[in-house]
């Protein structure tokens, strides 16, 4: 079974990328539902957090602004805060994983916003980068609620710059040309990783090695 890792900036278009693969029937692992899903009241990350940050607890529910605002700039709690959640998820992406093995799914995708940040790139079979034009991504992005161009930058800021993205990747899609062409693309790039699978597996331990921000992390919620 293929492995598939999507990642791409904010506003390049991931999230409608992550659907096109749904249309085709390929399972996804979302990683920023599976943080919701642990954090909902009920889930396995709720207790833990609201026991290590009370202050996050808003009528019932953990609110993810104020948690972001509570880590945001504190080292040591926003360490405290991974060592609850990235276990969780890596958790729940094995399940993931192993359960559409024992399918005998032929690829699954693990959609992960900041793929390149945390080194996920290195467990993965394949590497697959949404990207536009910046004009596009700031459009995008700055029609956001609540989206103001400093934020914007901040997010940048600390995210693995496209450019670098591109150079990691397996096979990029431009999603600044229509979904149409997108989806193209999709396929086209689905059916050579069908085709290279055996390349491939040897291939990802050889990808150019790509430059980390060394700044803050953004902050959950952000």
């Amino acid at each position: 079974m293929l492995i598939i890792g999507l990642t791409g900036s904010i506003g390049m278009g991931k999230s409608t990328t992550s659907k096109m693969f749904r249309r085709l029937r390929v399972p996804v692992f979302d990683a920023d539902a599976t943080v919701h899903a642990l954090l909902a009241p009920g889930g396995r990350a709720f207790r833990p957090v609201i026991e290590r940050f009370p202050e996050a607890l808003k009528d019932g529910r953990i609110d993810r602004v104020a948690l972001g605002a509570r880590v945001f700039g504190r080292k040591a709690e926003l360490r405290a805060l991974e060592r609850i959640i990235h276990p969780l998820v890596r958790d729940e992406q094995r399940r993931f994983i192993a359960t559409h093995a024992r399918r005998r799914a032929p690829m699954v995708v693990l959609d992960i916003p900041l793929l390149f940040e945390g080194g996920g790139d290195a467990h993965v079979d394949a590497v697959l980068v949404v990207s536009a034009p910046n004009w596009v991504q700031a459009r995008r992005v700055l029609a956001r609620p609540g989206m103001t161009r400093a934020k914007f930058r901040d997010i940048l800021s600390k995210q693995v710059p496209d450019a670098e993205k591109r150079r990691g990747a397996d096979a990029v899609i431009q999603t600044g040309l229509g979904h149409g062409h997108a989806f193209r693309s999709l396929k086209l790039a689905l059916d050579g990783f069908g085709r290279h699978r055996h390349r491939m597996w040897k291939h990802h331990w050889h990808r150019p090695r790509i430059r980390r921000p060394t700044g803050p992390r953004r902050r959950p919620g952000g």
